[in-house]
């Protein structure tokens, strides 16, 4: 089941007013939401050797050269190396601007069959989703939980300091049924300013999810979600053994629903920006809850 109004149109929409300000949501958008806070400067400095960094890249460079002949011989009219959303596909894996190798590569984790359908992570791509992801952020139930209302810069600054990073946080649209229908960040809690709250495990990942629609919420299908993107993250990357969630306490809705799709509640936590529920979803535990 898809969101009703996430839309191919939604996705390619841009400010008609010239000002850069979102669409006004109205009342089709509404979230099931957290976030870690909006303190953008509050990260670990943590660097990767230099060593390690230019086997990165000269690896990474590789795979942009394949990708762009791969791209050429397919006739890839877009330059990006993805579909239009219009064909009603999800498009193609293709690594973000910063890249992931920190997460093993989210753009590579194709798609997964949930009881709601199909459904993939695509990462998000600032041209194509700004609007998209703009305007859920300006739903006032959004709001209350994200703090990211205001014109497309506002979203667009959060977005690409993700994209432009070392990889450890992964910013991506939720595409079930070939329409984008959520938003997502899938990231390394152990190098999160997160680590510094609770007793932290190496290659603990985090995961954040607003759901675009108020058709899409209380009827289970965030929880159907939650559960498999867990799963997935799981499944893709073997040195985790734990899926970090830390939903504001106050959002009773989200913390059911990190509740019904097999995540843990492991204490109250004290952020910066709220009062949190740190819910985990534990490797061994995965087939008992």
């Amino acid at each position: 089941m898809s969101a009703t109004n996430a839309s191919a149109d939604a996705v390619s929409a841009t400010s008609t007013d010239g000002t850069g300000a979102c669409p006004d949501a109205g009342e089709d958008s509404v979230a099931l939401g957290i976030r870690r806070g909006t303190d953008n400067e509050d990260t670990l400095e943590l660097r990767l050797p230099d060593e390690l960094v230019a086997l990165f890249e000269e690896g990474r460079s590789g795979a942009d050269t394949a990708t762009v002949d791969a791209a050429a011989r397919h006739g890839d009219v877009h330059g990006h190396g993805q579909q239009s959303w219009s064909d009603g596909t999800a498009p193609p894996a293709a690594r973000t601007p910063g890249g992931d190798d920190l997460l093993d590569g989210v753009a590579d984790w194709g798609p997964v069959a949930t009881p709601a359908g199909a459904f993939q992570l695509v990462p998000v791509r600032v041209e194509r989703d700004l609007a998209l992801v703009c305007r859920w952020m300006n739903d006032p139930a959004v709001t209350a939980f994200w703090e990211l209302a205001g014109p497309q810069n506002m979203t667009e600054d959060h977005l690409r300091p993700q994209l432009a990073g070392d990889g450890r946080s992964s910013p991506c649209l939720g595409v079930l049924e070939g329409t984008p229908m959520s938003y997502w960040e899938i990231y390394r809690a152990d190098l999160d300013p997160l680590a510094r709250h609770y007793p932290v495990r190496p290659h603990d990942t985090g995961i954040h999810l607003l759901i675009g629609a108020v058709t899409d919420r209380g009827r289970g299908l965030g929880s159907t979600l939650l559960r498999a993107v867990a799963d997935l993250v799981l499944d893709r990357r073997p040195a985790c053994a734990r899926v970090i969630a830390e939903p504001d306490l106050r959002n009773i809705p989200s913390v059911t629903a990190f509740l019904s799709a097999g995540f843990r509640f492991s204490a109250e936590v004290d952020l910066p920006t709220k009062r949190a529920a740190l819910m985990v979803r534990d490797r061994s535990l995965r087939d008992l809850l």
